[in-house]
């Protein structure tokens, strides 16, 4: 079957976010020190972070949602220390600058470069990084965010929105992405055809059934494998 375009996760697929994330949360501790320093005192990173996990487990709602979770943990924070408003906007600011400034894997942006030349591409994300700040926004046709679908992956929702924007039936499309559960399972149940970025060689789990259809190291791979039988 021929494969006429891709949905690309992105955090740990293009880049790894961890490192990003971590800045991101020192960056607004940093800020706190500075303008708000009870809340920072009241809040060390650790605590916050504590804070954050328990809001996204109150409120599953917003399990699609990670930028309004963020913004609720930081209410919440200064609201404790009798705060009624809290900075947010700045605050996302901070944390939104930080956690864009991802350092992509050295095989990311060549293949990406060698594969949008070939076929439309959709950014698939249940995370809210920005493309444009990142820098690699030519390379997509499509961004589609858990945020904006108001379900995140495997939800067959957002898979299918993609599909929508591309104008493709799902075994047209090859879903390319480094989580086992959300990349490929979610996407082999909505119906897509399954890349696995593993990056680190590690076996597939079984009891998510059948592996992938690819199962490659990196996207050089990818972009290889493309160009031999897209």
């Amino acid at each position: 079957m021929t494969i006429r375009a891709l949905t690309l996760d992105l955090d740990d697929t293009l880049w790894p976010v961890w490192p990003a994330l971590e800045r991101a949360d020192q960056d607004v501790h940093a800020w706190l020190r500075t303008h708000h320093p009870a809340v920072a005192e009241a809040w060390p990173i650790p605590a916050m972070r504590e804070l954050r996990a328990r809001i996204a487990a109150e409120r599953t709602d917003l399990a699609h949602d990670f930028t309004t979770q963020r913004n609720l943990t930081m209410r919440y924070a200064f609201a404790a220390c009798g705060i009624d408003e809290a900075p947010v906007e700045a605050l996302w600011e901070v944390y939104f600058a930080a956690r864009n400034a991802v350092e992509l894997y050295d095989d990311s942006l060549p293949a990406l470069r060698r594969i949008a030349e070939r076929l439309p591409v959709a950014a698939l994300t249940n995370g809210n990084a920005d493309l444009e700040r990142v820098g690699i926004a030519a390379h997509f046709r499509h961004h589609v965010s858990a945020r904006e679908i108001g379900a995140p992956k495997p939800d067959p929702a957002i898979f299918r929105a993609a599909l929508e924007r591309l104008g493709a039936a799902p075994h047209e499309v090859l879903h390319v992405g480094d989580d086992p559960a959300l990349d490929v399972a979610g996407a082999r149940a909505a119906g897509l055809r399954t890349a696995w970025i593993n990056r680190r060689g590690e076996p597939w789990p079984a009891e998510l059934g059948d592996p992938p259809e690819l199962d490659l190291p990196d996207m050089t791979a990818l972009a290889d494998w493309l160009d031999a039988h897209a």
